[in-house]
C-alpha cells in the first residue's frame, strides 16, 4: 500500500502545471550541491515525484544523490515566489528517454509562460531549460517531508499533513 501525499491538491496542481526546480543534495562532510531542473513531473496522487538534470551539468550534485546524501528540491511560482520544499532520503537516477520528451516540452512551455509573467523572453527561457535528451536524467523520488518556503512569516513551517 502507498503512503499517502504529503501534498495538498493545490500543491500537487502547482507542481504538475510546472514551476522552477531547484534540487539539492550534499556530500559526506556537508558540503552542498545544487543545480536547476528543466522539468518535473507528478504523480496524480502527489506520492511519486520526477525531476529532470543535464547530466553533463550536474555531476557533483548526481554523485552525491548515488552516495546517499538524500535529495531537496524547490518548486517555486516565479511570478508570486510561493515556494514548496519536498525532501527524500533516497533517490533513484535513471537515463531520460524518448517517453520523457512530452514531459520536457510541456515544462518547457510552461516555464516560458511562467517566466515571460517576469520579462524574460521565449528564448532565454528555451536557452536555459532546454537540453538534448541524450544529457538528461530522471531523478524520482517519494517526498518524505515537505515544507512551505513562500517568503514571509511561514518560511520553512512544515505542510498540513494532507488527508487520504
Amino acid at each position: 500500500m502507498t503512503a499517502p501525499s504529503l501534498l495538498s491538491p493545490e500543491h500537487i496542481a502547482m507542481v504538475d502545471r510546472g514551476v522552477s526546480v531547484i534540487v539539492a543534495s550534499r556530500d559526506a562532510a556537508f558540503r552542498p550541491s545544487i543545480m536547476r531542473g528543466v522539468g518535473s513531473a507528478i504523480s496524480a496522487d502527489g506520492t511519486q515525484v520526477t525531476v529532470y538534470l543535464r547530466r553533463s551539468q550536474s555531476r557533483q550534485l548526481l554523485q552525491d544523490i548515488e552516495a546517499g546524501g538524500g535529495v531537496a528540491v524547490v518548486f517555486s511560482e516565479p511570478p508570486t515566489h510561493r515556494t514548496l520544499q519536498l525532501k527524500a532520503r533516497t533517490a533513484t537516477l535513471r537515463p531520460a528517454g524518448p517517453t520523457d520528451q512530452p514531459l520536457l516540452d510541456k515544462y518547457l512551455a510552461a516555464m516560458r509562460h511562467e517566466l515571460a509573467q517576469v520579462g524574460y523572453g521565449s528564448d532565454y527561457v528555451a536557452a536555459m531549460l532546454s537540453a538534448p535528451l541524450a544529457d538528461v536524467v530522471a531523478l524520482q523520488f517519494t517526498p518524505q517531508a515537505a515544507f512551505d518556503q513562500t517568503p514571509g512569516p511561514r518560511a520553512g513551517a512544515p505542510l498540513p499533513t494532507a488527508l487520504p
